[in-house]
């Protein structure tokens, strides 16, 4: 058994997974169905999956390594915005307002997290059957946090049970989410090792911090793999980790280019806050864990919004940021850029996410592509205005925690904790729980102070003006 689903399961996403890469897997469905559940036959099959090789008119170059991945940035590209014009006081009040807009933003996705809002159900998208339940609880357009209850709830359209603490009537706090998990192993990456850590490290830092029942996907494939290679008695890296790398993120591992690098990249773009294509190269070192090609890109990409958004406040400029740090020959350059014209010409909220979603369906809701998609197209649209960016990723559907905190995460840093709304803000108490010894509960504005003193370690270190 691999991971949390059965090795069949693997193998037939790996087909899907080929096939997104370029790869010709015509056939390949039907041979799957022929192994049933025989192992060495699906595991023969998975051999020949992992030998192909993209289709020689495949139009995307997508490699995974740094140099690599930089070679084929736009190639007009502006010098990296390294700022240090903010007084002492407002760098805090940024920090604070990343920290809070990203727990506010998962806060309303999270009961929003169940398979009719992010998958579709009954011939809705998901992004209507957010709206029907906003709307049966007469609380539309979306002004505040899910509510609990709707006339609309039914054997297809429901919230998850085990979110209620973070709908309207009983939100008094952050509760624990991955999404603010990784944010907090960010944090302690940087406290810990500042800017010498690699790949290795994040491995070791999830094996000694993460139980295994709070990783998922491509996490839990890397988090079993890394078992593999390495032990709570032997603390010592491998020569031979750099191929030893490519196996712990890529063996029987379907999801490498799905959602779960994007969410991680806020603790890392915090400590190199105004310096987006640091921020971009703390992303990837962190994302090539788990992750390849667009699964990396996504994790840089909003890694360097979130450090640009620090000192810049024109939405388009900050997506203009991500961008020019992933290759401008990926499928997700390419998709945020449709994305991002879609919110250009979008006449109103709902008109915006219906496009987005039928652009970009084809994709597993939790994929990297569609969900780095809406977070993009919901900034532009947003215009800055924070309960506008956080309800349109949410409204969305798929990935709704994920992408109402990462744009609450961008917005936050953007505007600074006292421009936030506190209908938002106020209702978290200052409080969250991580689900992390140390960090349950912990004040939201301590964390944020840390990544402040962080940040400040890591210009020193990195040799760039205060």
């Amino acid at each position: 058994m691999a991971g949390w689903e059965k090795l069949s399961g693997l193998i037939r996403r790996e087909i899907i997974q080929r096939g997104e890469e370029g790869c010709n897997v015509e056939g390949y469905e039907q041979r799957w169905s022929a192994c049933g559940d025989d192992e060495p036959k699906l595991m023969a099959l998975y051999g020949e999956l992992r030998a192909l090789e993209p289709s020689p008119d495949f139009p995307f170059i997508e490699p995974s390594d740094l140099a690599e991945i930089r070679a084929l940035r736009p190639e007009q590209r502006r010098p990296a915005e390294i700022s240090g014009s903010l007084t002492e006081a407002q760098w805090r009040d940024k920090f604070l307002g990343a920290w809070s807009g990203r727990l506010s933003g998962c806060a309303l996705g999270k009961p929003l997290e169940s398979w009719p809002m992010m998958s579709g159900s009954a011939g809705n998208p998901g992004w209507r059957n957010v709206q029907l339940w906003f709307e049966g609880a007469d609380a539309w357009p979306i002004r505040g946090y899910t509510p609990e209850r709707s006339r609309a709830a039914s054997d297809d359209l429901y919230l998850s049970s085990w979110c209620m603490r973070s709908t309207r009537e009983q939100i008094r706090f952050m509760e624990s989410d991955d999404d603010v998990r990784y944010t907090v192993l960010g944090l302690l990456m940087l406290e810990e090792k500042g800017l010498d850590w690699d790949a290795w490290d994040i491995g070791k830092l999830w094996h000694s911090r993460l139980t295994y029942q709070q990783v998922c996907t491509a996490e839990t494939q890397a988090y079993l793999n890394f078992a593999q290679v390495t032990s709570h008695m032997n603390s010592e890296k491998p020569a031979d980790w750099a191929t030893r790398q490519a196996w712990v993120r890529e063996h029987l591992n379907p999801y490498r280019e799905w959602i779960g690098a994007q969410i991680r990249a806020d603790g890392f773009a915090y400590g190199a806050a105004g310096n987006p294509e640091l921020a971009a190269e703390l992303a990837w070192r962190d994302a090539s864990f788990s992750h390849v090609k667009n699964g990396i890109y996504g994790e840089m990409f909003v890694a360097a919004m979130i450090a640009a958004a620090f000192t810049e406040s024109d939405p388009e400029r900050i997506v203009e940021a991500g961008l020019r740090e992933i290759p401008r020959t990926s499928r997700l350059a390419r998709d945020i850029v449709q994305a991002v014209d879609i919110a250009r010409s979008a006449r109103d909220q709902v008109e915006l996410v219906d496009r987005i979603w039928e652009a970009f369906k084809h994709y597993d809701p939790v994929h990297t592509n569609n969900n780095a998609a809406l977070v993009a197209a919901s900034l532009i649209f947003s215009g800055g205005d924070f309960e506008k960016g956080i309800t349109t990723a949410v409204l969305g559907g798929w990935d709704t925690d994920c992408n109402g905190a990462t744009v609450g995460s961008i917005l936050g840093a953007s505007l600074g904790a006292q421009a936030l709304p506190a209908s938002w803000i106020e209702p978290l108490n200052d409080t969250f729980y991580a689900d992390l010894t140390g960090f349950d509960p912990i004040s939201i504005s301590a964390c944020a102070e840390r990544s402040y003193q962080v940040f400040l370690r890591i210009r020193e270190q990195s040799n760039q003006p205060i």
